[in-house]
């Protein structure tokens, strides 16, 4: 005779905060489209226990120069288009990304070292090119990070755009152009929970709204740092459920910077033969990558090739039940 088994189901008192990113014309902006992460009142896609309102979302990474150091699969793959930004941002969109991530790169000290005008008008010109959100990086380098995401905020008010990256060494800065210009910043620190949650409590001090605060737990790729990251955005994620409100952030991830810095992916000289198909290897690295981020929690992953764009939307789909 059959017996009913009742599901144990773990029940949460905490929820991850909704950010939006994006403004319509009749909100200020100039979007098309906007895009709203988080919500959610469970673990990932684990439905039956709470609400998961939000898919996860992917953005395609763009520079604002043509990169000399990416895999010449991607250089292939995107071909003339990575000479400029916009329209490779437009590009993007063909290739169904949700959101462009803009990579101010030209504005490192070594490969260029363009100053706050370069990044006004790459900004503007993407946000010409494009209808979808906007989300704009620094170089890395925090004197030249603070010149550019600054002017960045400000070129592109109303637009409600998220910058970064805000660190412990310039969230000051950082801080203050997105409140100057009502923008979102990404907070990010080295793949740890007790930091992840101080710089949260700074941010939060300069009273920048959390609902304006994405967090970057840092991102190892496949073989590279992954578990170690995985277990941190899985321990962000469960404080957060369990009711810690300096944990409630969405989660980003740039999967596909750390993910075509690896060997199995960057090259295919002097690489065993059992490796297999360089492009095959490379983009199932980005995806495995992705997908394992998406599962702990990433609400925004960060993509590089258009292929990876592809199978990621089609497994978000999937684990959304659809």
């Amino acid at each position: 005779m059959p017996v009913a088994v009742e599901i144990p189901k773990e029940k949460w008192t905490g929820k991850v905060r909704e950010i939006t990113l994006g403004a319509t014309p009749a909100e200020g902006g100039t979007r098309s489209q906007k895009v709203t992460i988080g919500g959610e009142s469970a673990l990932s896609f684990l439905t039956f226990e709470g609400e998961v309102p939000h898919r996860p979302v992917v953005a395609v990474e763009v520079w604002d120069i043509s990169p000399d150091d990416w895999s010449p699969i991607l250089l292939k793959a995107w071909g003339d288009a990575l000479r400029d930004p916009a329209t490779w941002a437009k590009k993007a969109e063909e290739y169904d990304a949700d959101l462009i991530a803009l990579k101010l790169q030209g504005a490192h000290p070594d490969r260029g070292n363009r100053g706050a005008a370069e990044a006004v008008a790459t900004v503007k010109a993407v946000l010409k090119a494009t209808g979808l959100p906007l989300i704009v990086l620094g170089p890395g380098v925090a004197e030249k990070d603070n010149e550019v995401l600054v002017a960045a905020a400000e070129a592109a008010k109303g637009e409600r755009i998220a910058v970064g990256n805000c660190e412990d060494k310039n969230y000051r800065t950082i801080v203050a152009g997105a409140l100057a210009h009502d923008q979102l910043v990404i907070a990010k620190t080295p793949i740890d929970v007790n930091l992840a949650k101080q710089l949260n409590i700074l941010v939060s001090d300069m009273r920048l709204g959390l609902d304006r605060v994405i967090m970057d737990p840092t991102t190892g790729a496949l073989g590279y740092g992954l578990e170690y990251t995985y277990s941190v955005m899985e321990r962000l994620r469960l404080a957060a459920l369990t009711g810690d409100g300096m944990t409630q952030q969405p989660l980003i991830c740039t999967v596909g910077e750390e993910a075509w810095r690896a060997k199995e992916s960057k090259v295919n000289e002097g690489v065993p033969k059992a490796w297999g198909d360089w492009q095959r290897r490379s983009v199932v690295w980005e995806i495995t990558t992705a997908t394992a981020f998406i599962e702990a929690g990433a609400n925004i992953v960060v993509l590089r090739h258009p292929e990876s764009v592809r199978l990621i939307k089609q497994t978000i789909t999937s684990l959304m039940g659809g």
